[in-house]
């Protein structure tokens, strides 16, 4: 699995000018399911994300995880959106190829899963709508950035 995590000051995600989910604080975690994924990477991913120490301590420090500061702040939480372009391959030509991406009832099924381990970690997830033309909006924090791939 590949994310793109994002420190965020605000995020939310509109399908047909609907909001389907947003947060006032935490991670945009755009998250994109390859064939060869498994609960065991979405497990894995889960488990890092919640815990990476990305926001500021009292001192400035980058010492502070999203379970930390959701201690103190009922608003923070994850918005999970499902990307299956994160998994494309440039390297040849000028269109990518999707042929890494996992077929979408497979992605479907680990993209729920991911939420659920957030949730079960007493976090809040909102998402977007699987499978649908999203605009998400959001203020990048910092801006803080950070690529995960569970096979690295």
């Amino acid at each position: 699995m590949k994310t793109v995590i994002q420190r965020v000051t605000g995020a939310s995600v509109t399908v047909n000018n609907i909001v389907k989910g947003s947060i006032k604080s935490g991670l945009l975690v755009y998250l994109g399911v390859a064939h060869n994924d498994s609960e065991s990477d979405a497990d894995w991913l889960a488990e890092k994300i919640t815990n990476l120490r990305i926001f500021d301590d009292d001192n400035g420090t980058m010492n502070l995880s999203l379970k930390d500061i959701a201690a103190n702040n009922p608003d923070a939480g994850v918005l999970a959106v499902s990307q299956f372009t994160l998994l494309a391959d440039a390297r040849k030509g000028r269109r990518p190829s999707w042929n890494g991406a996992a077929p979408p009832e497979k992605a479907k099924t680990i993209y729920l899963y991911f939420i659920k381990k957030i949730r079960e970690q007493g976090l809040i997830c909102e998402t977007g709508e699987f499978q649908t033309e999203m605009k998400v909006s959001y203020t990048n924090d910092g801006p803080v950035t950070i690529i995960l791939d569970s096979e690295q």
